[in-house]
């Protein structure tokens, strides 16, 4: 059995926001990636956070294992507003992968596996799980501190099976 990537959407920042949203999505894959490229508009290190259909609710976990090639640190995080999972940094270019697991299954709770990493060697590798049952049909990326800046990629991709 062969599993392929299919295009779903892509969308380029065209002016600095905390929240860039892809929606519209179709429930005829297995899984879903999501690959975000950019960079943030200020700072060093950020959070990609993630928000599916709209909800703000404290309905996310998460836990992370973080890395700069010197010292690593581990966090978790409960009953959160969305879940803490990729990485971008305000200068060079960086980017964070997120598999959706299962994400149009209505009979179970949705598993996010992430990571990213940057040119300075910062790295992170990341679970999250959204406490809901209903297919996802958007996703948004969100950061409470900063915004991210003009030129940051979002690729969303469909894992069809045959």
């Amino acid at each position: 059995m062969a599993t392929t990537y299919e295009p779903i959407a892509t969308t380029t920042v065209s002016s600095a926001s905390a929240t860039v949203t892809l929606s519209s999505i179709p429930a005829t894959f297995t899984d879903l990636i999501l690959i975000v490229q950019g960079t943030m508009s200020s700072g060093n290190v950020h959070s990609v956070n993630i928000r599916v259909n709209g909800d703000t609710g404290n309905n996310y976990s998460d836990t992370q294992l973080d890395g700069d090639g010197s010292t690593a640190a581990s966090y978790r995080d409960t009953n959160q507003s969305s879940a803490n999972l990729g990485i971008l940094r305000g200068s060079g270019q960086s980017n964070s992968i997120f598999h959706f697991q299962n994400y149009a299954n209505t009979t179970t709770y949705k598993t996010i596996l992430a990571r990213g990493n940057d040119g300075a060697g910062y790295v992170r590798a990341a679970v999250g799980l959204w406490r809901s049952t209903a297919a996802i049909n958007s996703i948004s990326i969100y950061n409470p501190a900063t915004t991210y800046a003009v030129g940051t990629t979002l690729s969303l991709y469909g894992i069809a099976s045959a």
